[in-house]
């Protein structure tokens, strides 16, 4: 049974979570303040965390970013009753995966806990959806990705990565060559339609080519190809 963390101060959106994430099969762990429900990530384990932006005592961009600190990549659905750009990017800036703003549907939340799982390869759902065999490997140059095992090494170093990160990465090496437009990558990575807000996808890029290019500001990996989107090339051998 995979485990959600719910972190969110208002009782009636954790009772209403709850009982639909529960009643989708899932393990539930609550946090009413921010101190707990980083408590909980830490010593919990959880598979996805939902996670308001506004918590007493931590909020979600501390706890969110002291996550991502540790090195504890759990997927991160952050909760906002705020609707500007701002917000959103940040939180993506500062490790979240994915957002939703209030009020919503529990029935969304619980489809997208369902997709953050199954897109993440930590589900056996994964294995059997089209995912690549084990022995799949990608090879350019100093970086070597590994779909099936959720792994990347740099100069033979582990890079970590943040699920939607792994796999937009993927994705871009996948249609290698192929200029994909943000839009394409809004419909393919996250997979339901964010109302044109594709700062999120340049968010995620940034955070990749910091990951694993040598100059983030002069690419050789992932190229911006201006007023179209980005293209992920195969470096040419000297």
């Amino acid at each position: 049974m995979k485990k959600v963390l719910v972190v969110d101060d208002e009782s009636s959106i954790v009772t209403l979570l709850k009982y639909n994430l529960a009643e989708a099969g899932f393990e539930v762990m609550t946090a009413s303040d921010g101190r707990e429900g980083l408590n909980l990530a830490i010593n919990n384990h959880p598979d996805v965390i939902v996670l308001d932006w506004m918590l007493p005592y931590m909020d979600g961009m501390e706890i969110c970013k002291e996550l991502r600190m540790k090195k504890i990549q759990t997927p991160i659905i952050m909760l906002t009753a705020k609707d500007e750009e701002f917000d959103k990017v940040l939180g993506l800036e500062l490790g979240a995966d994915d957002y939703m703003t209030k009020p919503f549907s529990p029935r969304e939340v619980t489809a997208r806990v369902k997709a953050m799982i199954r897109r993440s390869g930590m589900s056996s759902e994964a294995l059997n959806s089209g995912s690549k065999s084990s022995e799949e490997l990608y090879i350019y140059g100093a970086l070597q990705v590994f779909p099936d095992r959720f792994e990347v090494l740099l100069n033979n170093n582990p890079v970590e990565f943040t699920p939607k990160e792994f796999e937009l990465l993927v994705y871009l090496i996948e249609n290698k060559n192929r200029v994909l437009t943000r839009d394409q990558l809004l419909s393919a990575v996250w997979n339901y339609d964010f109302a044109g807000d594709t700062r999120i996808v340049d968010v995620h890029i940034s955070h990749l080519r910091d990951k694993i290019e040598e100059n983030s500001r002069k690419p050789i990996f992932i190229k911006t190809i201006r007023g179209l989107g980005y293209k992920f090339e195969e470096p040419k051998t000297q």
